[in-house]
């Protein structure tokens, strides 16, 4: 498996958000007004963390609850995010890592609040032992999950209200998406491409369940049928071209420069039903390995491909 593979299989089964490059459209994440709400009182409590006041220097190790802070508002809060953290475009990026988080370079921060998305390195004790407040925002692998942490996160830094309203509207949004989608009488197929090595997803990740609410069926089931690979298997070109997909979706365009026309010059590619119908989606690779609020612009990108399909 490769590096960026390892990675983002990492993001949303062990709960590690790394991407490459940056990101580009959507308004998701855009920041509202950044007041704490009127609502918003304290102390708060959400799992082990409880906060006495709001925190005001937020570290966010993390792509998608970076997207999410700044989604409700909280983005003058935050202080500091990790490297791969690169949207909106404005913000506070450090050197910290969220793959291998560094209690002291952390705590140099001086953070009131630190959101994380696993617990590698054992930094959540580390944190703790520094007496700095830790939230861990894991990897989702529902949608419940992605709504769930932006209302917890909305608690915690004073904007409960918008917090909710983010949520709500992204539910709203999917919803509306998935109810425009035409039936059919037979399901659509996909491949979806991690990088071109054809590590890929199931349809038990969170990647996975999206396309599944838009009525597709994945192909890469059948090589993880029993979850061996975390959902993330590696696919043999033979099992790939028997499955025939309808869709390509390529979430290595970034990151190793796959394209519709790197595709169709593949050896054996020509012959695919998704080269021969021109059916190759190229996605930005951080909005397809993110579980925050621009989630809604990757369902929209696989909406628009399918509906393009006469049904």
């Amino acid at each position: 498996m490769s590096r960026r593979t390892r990675m983002l299989a990492t993001a949303f089964a062990a709960a590690v958000a790394v991407t490459l490059g940056a990101c580009a459209g959507g308004s998701g994440a855009d920041e509202p007004a950044g007041q704490p709400s009127e609502s918003a009182t304290y102390p708060v409590t959400v799992g082990t963390v409880t906060l006495d006041q709001r925190p005001e220097k937020i570290v966010s190790l993390s792509p998608s609850a970076t997207e999410m802070l700044y989604g409700i508002g909280a983005g003058s809060q935050v202080t500091a995010v990790d490297d791969n953290s690169n949207y909106p475009p404005d913000v506070p990026k450090s050197e910290l890592s969220g793959f291998n988080p560094n209690a002291e370079a952390i705590a140099a921060e001086a953070p009131d609040l630190v959101v994380l998305s696993n617990d590698t390195n054992k930094i959540v004790d580390q944190l703790t032992r520094l007496q700095i407040p830790v939230y861990v925002a894991a990897a989702a692998t529902t949608l419940d999950d992605t709504y769930r942490q932006i209302r917890e996160l909305g608690t915690l830094t004073g904007h409960p209200d918008a917090a909710d309203d983010l949520a709500t509207r992204i539910a709203d949004e999917i919803a509306k998406l998935v109810k425009d989608v035409p039936q059919r009488s037979e399901k659509l197929t996909y491949y979806y491409e991690l990088d071109p090595t054809y590590y890929t997803v199931t349809s038990k990740t969170f990647i996975g369940s999206l396309f599944g609410l838009v009525g597709l069926d994945n192909v890469a089931d059948p090589a993880d049928p029993d979850g061996a690979n975390g959902g993330y298997p590696q696919l043999g070109l033979e099992a790939l071209f028997s499955a025939d997909p309808d869709f390509v979706f390529l979430a290595d365009v970034k990151c190793c420069q796959q394209s519709a026309e790197t595709v169709k010059a593949r050896p054996g590619w020509a012959d695919l039903t998704a080269v021969k119908n021109n059916q190759i989606v190229a996605l930005d690779d951080d909005i397809a390995s993110r579980w925050g609020p621009r989630v809604v612009d990757l369902v929209r990108a696989i909406v628009d491909a399918v509906s393009k399909v006469p049904a």
